[in-house]
């Protein structure tokens, strides 16, 4: 299924509320497709969903905690200022994503493709980042601490100011990264 934007509505501030997105998941036979809706501070806490959830969606300070969105196709969203805590990310696609300023604390991001994010300040500690892709991310001033990024790929990503203290960081690449003024890096 797809959906595409509703005509602008000045007394809305999302395309369609919570209810009507469990709804549209609950009845739906192919994989959900919210391409490009405005989604922005909707709380979608607890969200069981995984497949095709919404290339382009503008999710902006929407609360997503504990949601499992494994496999989900996040690319292009905005999601900056999301609550993301706990979140199920295995394997999701969310590359170019805007996610500055995000809480992703304790969030599974597992096998995830964060090609080229933008990461800046968010909060990503305790994140499960095994084997993501991080390549070109910018991670200015994001905590990690305590994150998992064993076999993650950081090439040429952006790790300027970034906290790492506690970061596992085993098999991890750090080939062309910019780690000026990164905490608890052992150089």
């Amino acid at each position: 299924m797809f959906f595409k934007r509703k005509k602008s509505n000045l007394t809305e501030d999302t395309d369609l509320t919570r209810t009507e997105i469990i709804k549209l998941i609950a009845v739906s036979t192919q994989p959900l497709k919210l391409q490009g809706l405005n989604l922005k501070g909707i709380d979608l806490s607890g969200l069981r969903y995984h497949s095709e959830f919404g290339f382009g969606l503008y999710l902006r300070e929407a609360n997503l905690m504990g949601a499992n969105l494994m496999g989900a196709n996040l690319e292009l969203a905005d999601l900056s200022n999301a609550i993301l805590h706990g979140a199920n990310l295995f394997r999701a696609k969310l590359m170019s994503t805007r996610l500055d300023g995000a809480v992703l604390t304790r969030a599974c991001l597992t096998e995830a493709n964060l090609l080229t994010a933008d990461l800046k300040e968010a909060s990503l500690m305790g994140a499960f980042l095994y084997e993501a892709n991080l390549i070109g991310a910018d991670l200015t001033r994001a905590n990690l601490q305590g994150a998992r990024l064993e076999g993650a790929n950081l090439t040429g990503a952006f790790l300027c100011g970034a906290n790492l203290n506690g970061a596992r960081l085993e098999g991890t690449i750090l080939e062309r990264a910019d780690l000026t003024n990164v905490i608890g890096l052992n150089k």
